[in-house]
């Protein structure tokens, strides 16, 4: 719902009426992942995409029939030798796709929800998308970090509302959305009732150390990528806001100082990229001792020539670092690509990145056989 929050917005603010398509679950080669959204607006408009153009025209159609209706429906797209080219999702996955009708009245929540966003707030959105009872469909329960002990709103009895508040906190806490099944009353081990949770967490970090010509080209593509992207660098008259226009912000700092102070306010966590771009030991090294004791971040890169690399080893276990936690340290940073520029370069860390997160290879699609898109392990 995030990418099409602005459309969302207006036209609820206006008192119309849309339907809104969203993608709850995905198997085998589904292009898109849960949460992405579509809108079908009050005047025939279509904003966002469920499958980046397989089945955008029947959820269109059936999100008009539900603008009419108002009844929600959790709808499975899928491929067989009958409908794959009617559907038109012919590239091997699956989705289920809820749609529902949005107004001010459907969803009422949705004005403090976008403030949230909109200001960085975390907040997770529980609705019922499938229950043995139509009454239960379209409840929704609104859950924030800070009001653990009940969400706003009902998904129809105390038992259900406890069991999805509990694991929608663990969803938005690694910013993952997710279906959830339970029995009709919430029982956790039960079948019947299917909740979809959009977890809207903050952006990630990327963390980019050194105030260089790669680190402008990193802190673009992290910043296309979606991550909240932070360049630190000890030395003032390369850290400016001019240089790295693309970053969210600059700081002028030790970088190992800074780091130790943002993992001593918490505001590094599992989601949280570091990449160390600085090859120069009185940066790297006592940096790369606060980044690789810290165990929930995702990933920690290094750049710099194998004899760099070899030579920051040696230091990193003088100062006392294990073997596992050196074992969590990428460098020379990337996959190889053959990259030569900065921007060149920068695609490269982005592809490690994104093949880490996801569990890809990082091989050519063209000569591997199976599944296209992966499922990121937990």
């Amino acid at each position: 719902m995030r990418e099409v929050l602005d459309e969302l917005m207006t036209w609820w603010k206006a008192g119309d009426t849309v339907a809104l398509g969203t993608v709850v679950a995905t198997f085998q080669s589904a292009p898109r992942p849960a949460g992405a959204s579509m809108i079908v607006g009050p005047d025939g408009e279509a904003v966002g995409s469920v499958s980046g153009g397989c089945v955008e025209g029947a959820v269109y159609e059936l999100g008009q029939e539900i603008i009419g209706t108002g009844d929600p429906v959790l709808q499975r797209y899928g491929i067989s030798d009958d409908d794959a080219f009617a559907v038109g999702l012919t590239c091997g996955g699956i989705l289920d796709v809820y749609v529902e009708k949005v107004d001010q009245q459907t969803f009422p929540e949705l004005g403090a929800i976008a403030e949230d966003l909109t200001a960085g707030r975390p907040v997770a959105v529980a609705t019922v998308i499938e229950h043995p009872d139509p009454e239960w469909l379209g409840r929704r329960l609104v859950i924030r970090p800070d009001d653990q002990a009940s969400g706003s709103g009902s998904l129809g009895s105390d038992r259900a509302d406890a069991a999805v508040l509990d694991d929608a906190l663990g969803l938005l806490a690694s910013g993952h959305n997710g279906t959830l099944e339970y029995g009709p009353d919430g029982e956790r081990r039960g079948e019947g009732m299917r909740v979809f949770v959009w977890a809207f967490a903050p952006k990630p970090r990327m963390l980019v150390f050194g105030a260089i010509d790669f680190a402008a080209a990193v802190a673009r593509v992290g910043s296309f990528l979606g991550y909240h992207v932070t360049v630190c660098d000890a030395r003032p008259v390369f850290a400016t806001n001019t240089r790295f226009p693309e970053a969210d912000e600059v700081v002028v700092d030790w970088p190992h100082r800074y780091l130790a102070t943002e993992v001593e306010a918490g505001r590094v966590d599992q989601r949280t990229i570091i990449a160390v771009l600085t090859h120069d030991p009185k940066f790297d090294v006592p940096l790369l001792e606060v980044a690789l004791r810290v165990p929930e971040v995702a990933y920690v890169g290094a750049m710099g020539s194998r004899r760099t690399h070899d030579d920051r080893l040696a230091r990193l276990r003088e100062a006392g670092l294990t073997e596992d936690e050196l074992g969590r340290l990428s460098s020379p940073i990337g996959l190889d690509l053959g990259a030569r520029t900065p921007e060149e370069t920068a695609v490269s860390i982005a592809a490690e990145i994104i093949a880490l997160r996801w569990g890809g290879t990082g091989d050519r699609l063209a000569g591997l056989e199976g599944r296209i898109h992966h499922t990121a392990p937990r």
